[in-house]
C-alpha cells in the first residue's frame, strides 16, 4: 500500500468518529500545553532571578558567616537561621587592606516598623557603610546619599525607597523629614530612583539604607556583622579575589583546616551558577510530572486504537482477503495513531504558547517583576518528538494485533 493511500484511508477513518478521535488527542493536548508551560515558565524564572543577581551590581563578592564545606549547594549555618558571630569590624579593616578590593562593608538586615505621623509601614531595612550605594548602583532622585563621615559620626540619617517615600509622605517631600524605627528617630536624607526586585524578591523600591554603625547599636544590638559585601576590582578575577578573602579570613580567624572554615565566600558567578543549576533540576523535575499526563493520553489512544480495530474487524479481514499484507494493515493502523497524537501535539503547543503569553503579560502587569518571555526551541522539539513517540510506541500493539487477524475469521466476525 502506497504511502499516500495509506495517509489518504487513516485521516477518512479518523473523520468518521470525529468526537472519539477529538477525545483522544485531548490527553495528548494536555500533556504537550502542560510540558511547554513548565518549561517556559522555568525558563522564565531562572532568566529573572540571574537578572536580579546580576542587576546588584557587577564584581561583587559575598562573604557569609558559618561554613558550607566543599559543596556548593550547602548552606552556611547563618542562612539556617543559627546566629553566628565570626565577621567583625577587624576583618573588614584586614580584607580592605588586599590590592585586589575595590570597596567592602559589613550589613546589616532586618525587619522593622516604619512611622511618620499616622502612617506606619512594616518593611526591610538594609544598613552598610556609604560605599553600599556605588556598589550595589543605587541613585538617588531626591536628596543625597549619607556619607562616610555620617558613618563615623553615628548620624542618625535614612535612603529610603521610592515606593516607601509615597507611602508614607504622600505628596509631601519627605527630604528633611524624620520617621521612626524601633522608636529611633532618623531624618530622610535621600529617596532612591526605582529599582525593582532584588534577589530573592526583597523590593528595593521599599528598602530603608541606614548607617551600618547606628543599625548596630541602636536597632539590631550587636557588635558583629551578618554579612560582608565586597567589590573587586576590575582588572582583578572574581576567582582570585576569592581565593585571596579566603585566605585573609583563615588568617583572621586562625583556621588552618580548610574543612573548618567558619565563614562561606560565593561569587556571583556561584550564585548565578547554582540559582541556575537549581531552577533547572525544578525545571526538569516539573515537566517530567507533566508529563506522566501524556502517558495518560497515550494509554487513551492505545484503548482507542483497541476498540478501532475490534470495530473494524470485517473491514481489516477484507482488505486482507484483497491483498493487503501484514505491514500494510500495521502502517495503517499506526498512521492513524501518529497523526492523532502529532495533531494533538501541535495543539497542545500552541495552547501551551497562548498561556505563556497570557502569564507573560499577567504577571507584568500585575506584579513589579520584570517577567520576561521564554519560550525556549527545546520544548517544540521535545514536544514533537515525544507526541510523535506516543504514537507510535502506543499504537504498535494494537496495530500488530490487527494484522494477526485470520482474513477467514475477520470476514465471519458479527
Amino acid at each position: 500500500m502506497r504511502f499516500r493511500d495509506t495517509f489518504t484511508t487513516a485521516t477518512k477513518s479518523l473523520g468518521h468518529a470525529r468526537t472519539r478521535s477529538a477525545l483522544t488527542m485531548l490527553g495528548i493536548v494536555i500533556g504537550i500545553s502542560s510540558v511547554i508551560i513548565l518549561m517556559s515558565v522555568g525558563q522564565s524564572t531562572q532568566d529573572v532571578i540571574i537578572n536580579q543577581v546580576q542587576g546588584i551590581g557587577s564584581n561583587l563578592v559575598f562573604v557569609i558567616p558559618g561554613g558550607s564545606g566543599n559543596s556548593k549547594f550547602s548552606a552556611p549555618a547563618s542562612s539556617q537561621g543559627i546566629v553566628i558571630k565570626t565577621l567583625v569590624a577587624k576583618d573588614v579593616r584586614a580584607i580592605s587592606r588586599e590590592p585586589s578590593i575595590k570597596a567592602i562593608t559589613g550589613e546589616v538586615r532586618g525587619m522593622a516598623s516604619v512611622v511618620y505621623g499616622d502612617n506606619n509601614v512594616k518593611t526591610t531595612y538594609e544598613a552598610a557603610d556609604a560605599d553600599i550605594f556605588a556598589m550595589r548602583d543605587f541613585a538617588t532622585q531626591k536628596g543625597y546619599p549619607f556619607s562616610k563621615d555620617d558613618v563615623s559620626s553615628y548620624s542618625h540619617v535614612a535612603v529610603i525607597g521610592y515606593k516607601l517615600a509615597n507611602t508614607l509622605f504622600k505628596t509631601q517631600n519627605p527630604i528633611g523629614k524624620s520617621i521612626r524605627i524601633k522608636n529611633v528617630s532618623f531624618r530622610v536624607v535621600g529617596v532612591l530612583e526605582p529599582k525593582g526586585l532584588g534577589p530573592f524578591g526583597v523590593d528595593q523600591d521599599n528598602l530603608i539604607i541606614l548607617p551600618v554603625t547606628v543599625a548596630q547599636t541602636q536597632l539590631a544590638g550587636i557588635t558583629y556583622y551578618q554579612n560582608l559585601l565586597i567589590e573587586a576590582r576590575h582588572t582583578y578575577d572574581t576567582s582570585f579575589v576569592k581565593s585571596r578573602i579566603v585566605s585573609v579570613l583563615r588568617q583572621q580567624h586562625g583556621i588552618t583546616d580548610p574543612n573548618k572554615d567558619d565563614f562561606t565566600v560565593r561569587t556571583q558567578a556561584d550564585i548565578v551558577s547554582m540559582l541556575g543549576e537549581i531552577t533547572s533540576i525544578l525545571t526538569i523535575f516539573l515537566s517530567a510530572i507533566a508529563a506522566i499526563s501524556l502517558i495518560v493520553g497515550g494509554i487513551g489512544i492505545m484503548n482507542i486504537m483497541f476498540v478501532s480495530v475490534t470495530e473494524r474487524t470485517r473491514e481489516i479481514g477484507l482488505r486482507k482477503a484483497l491483498g493487503a499484507t501484514d505491514d500494510d494493515i500495521i502502517q495503517q493502523f499506526l498512521f492513524e495513531s501518529t497523526i492523532l497524537t502529532i495533531i494533538g501535539g501541535i495543539i497542545g503547543i500552541v495552547l501551551g504558547a497562548i498561556i505563556v503569553i497570557l502569564i507573560w503579560i499577567g504577571v507584568n502587569h500585575l506584579t513589579d517583576i520584570q517577567w520576561s518571555f521564554a519560550f525556549p526551541p527545546s520544548a517544540i522539539i521535545v514536544a514533537l518528538i515525544v507526541s510523535s513517540a506516543s504514537g507510535i510506541i502506543f499504537g504498535l500493539y494494537p496495530a500488530r494485533q490487527a494484522s494477526k487477524k485470520s482474513p477467514i475469521e475477520a470476514l465471519r466476525y458479527e
